[in-house]
Parts: structure tokens; C-alpha cells; sequence
């Protein structure tokens, strides 16, 4: 399955809520990744310019854009960002590709 790593920025309610109930939250996020059809590979509190970083496998991206959404949604979470990521290894099939197509792209302005 695809893997998707998203950034997460709490709003001030969620951050209240954190502080209001302390809890350990990868049940909850995991639970939502299951039901969209993927696997929790790790969630993570951050320092810098994100609160937290989740790294799932889910179907496609269709699913990874419905759950960033859905935790919108609830007012808890000010800014979700979603990138695909790839392991090293099978990025290495990127890169030939990227090779093979290069031979035929014709730069603007050449």
C-alpha cells in the first residue's frame, strides 16, 4: 500500500483539549486509518513548526485526503498537510523512469 506521512498543526481547541484530558491519542488515530482501509506505521508530538506527524499506509490518496478532512472537520486540528513518501527502494523504479522520459523532454524556450 502507498505510504502518506501528514503534518499536523492543533487549533487552540485541540490543544485546550490535550491539556483539558490528557491522553495518549494513537488508538483514536490508528482506529480512523483501520477504518479507511489502512495501517498505522507511527504517530509522533513534534516540536517546530508541526504538533504532530502520523506515517500510514492507506489504499490511495483519495483516503489519505478524507481522513486529514474528517479530522478537520472537528475543529481540533488548524492545518493538515499530506505528502506521499516512498522507501528508498522502490523509489529507485522512480528514478529509471525519470531517466527513460528525460531523453524526450524539450525544456521551454529550447
Amino acid at each position: 500500500m502507498p505510504l502518506f506521512i501528514s503534518y499536523v498543526s492543533y487549533s487552540t481547541s485541540g490543544i485546550k483539549g490535550m491539556v483539558d484530558k490528557p491522553a495518549d491519542r494513537t488508538a483514536v488515530i490508528g482506529a480512523m486509518i483501520e477504518k479507511a482501509g489502512g495501517k498505522l506505521q507511527g504517530a509522533f508530538m513534534t516540536t517546530g513548526a508541526h504538533d504532530a506527524v502520523v506515517v500510514a499506509e492507506l489504499p490511495d490518496g483519495a483516503d489519505a485526503v478524507a481522513i486529514g478532512m474528517a479530522a478537520a472537520a472537528s475543529g481540533a486540528i488548524a492545518k493538515i498537510e499530506t505528502v506521499r513518501a516512498w522507501k528508498m527502494a522502490d523509489f529507485k523504479g522512480i528514478a529509471e523512469k525519470a531517466a527513460k522520459l528525460a531523453s524526450v523532454y524539450v525544456p521551454p524556450g529550447k
